[in-house]
């Protein structure tokens, strides 16, 4: 990945833990690493076809000055997420963010917080089996996309398939979207739990009739796994109404694990019913 490199942006505002930073107010410099393509803005001369690291510097003033905040660590993360969510092009960021009259009362060059965010892709399988089910699959997407840090960029064709895990009930329409997001794993697990909550969803019988369950199929290449969350979903290779409206929008993504593609596992009919 290419990079445009800011380096020593002075901009002078008001973020601290004592009223009197807040109220005087102070210097930051802050650096800035933009991942990108360059590519073809360099073979086109055009910077239409790159980011105006111009426009990236005022954004970056005029977010500092916008709002007051006590840490520079939340500057950081803000300065980082709203870059990301304005320029589709940036694919992920650095940000160091400097303060050198930082009242530590002691003698210091400066005090700076340094922080990587990027964009990430990840996979959902939805699925509802109660009521009218497609409009709780248009419920979730929806309100994924009404969350600044995330963006459904790729939906399925829903399809009809039979319950899975032997609890006598309807059949479930499944489907399974692309997600562009800023969250990581643990985050966009919150944020999908809250949106079940919001559809009425409740748990009281294991793989039992819901309104609208949404899974964490596959986060980038990410393998992870803690007591409440494992990525990739441990039986997503075993289950066709994963795999099959999975392989219509990314067939081509390999499974971390199997090392193989959606498609291949998909054809290899492996699911376990």
């Amino acid at each position: 990945m290419d990079k445009i490199i800011i380096k020593g942006l002075e901009i002078f505002a008001h973020h601290g833990v004592f009223e009197e930073e807040n109220v005087l107010g102070q210097k930051f410099v802050v650096d800035a690493v933009l991942y990108l393509s360059t590519r073809e803005a360099g073979m086109n001369d055009d910077i239409k076809k790159s980011v105006d690291y111009g426009a990236v510097c005022a954004d970056i003033n005029h977010i500092m000055q916008e709002q007051n905040y006590h840490l520079i660590e939340t500057v950081a993360e803000t300065v980082a997420s709203e870059l990301l969510i304005k320029y589709s092009d940036i694919r992920g960021i650095d940000i160091t963010v400097k303060k050198p009259w930082a009242p530590v009362l002691m003698p210091i060059e400066t005090v700076a917080v340094s922080i990587s965010r990027k964009k990430h892709i990840a996979y959902l399988g939805l699925g509802s089996n109660i009521g009218d089910r497609e409009s709780y699959l248009d419920f979730a997407i929806d309100e994924l996309n009404k969350d600044k840090y995330t963006e459904v960029t790729k939906v399925s064709d829903f399809i009809e398939t039979e319950p899975y895990g032997g609890v006598e009930q309807d059949d479930f329409l499944n489907g399974c979207i692309e997600v562009e997001t800023l969250y990581e794993p643990k985050e966009l697990l919150n944020l999908i739990n809250g949106i079940e909550k919001r559809a009425g969803r409740e748990r009281v019988i294991h793989w039992g009739p819901r309104t609208l369950d949404i899974d964490i199929l596959l986060y980038d290449d990410t393998v992870y796994d803690d007591e409440q969350l494992q990525i990739p979903h441990v039986e997503m290779h075993k289950r066709e109404f994963v795999l099959e409206p999975l392989a219509s929008i990314a067939g081509y993504k390999r499974h971390p694990i199997l090392g193989k593609t959606i498609d291949e596992l998909f054809k290899e009919k492996t699911w376990e019913k």
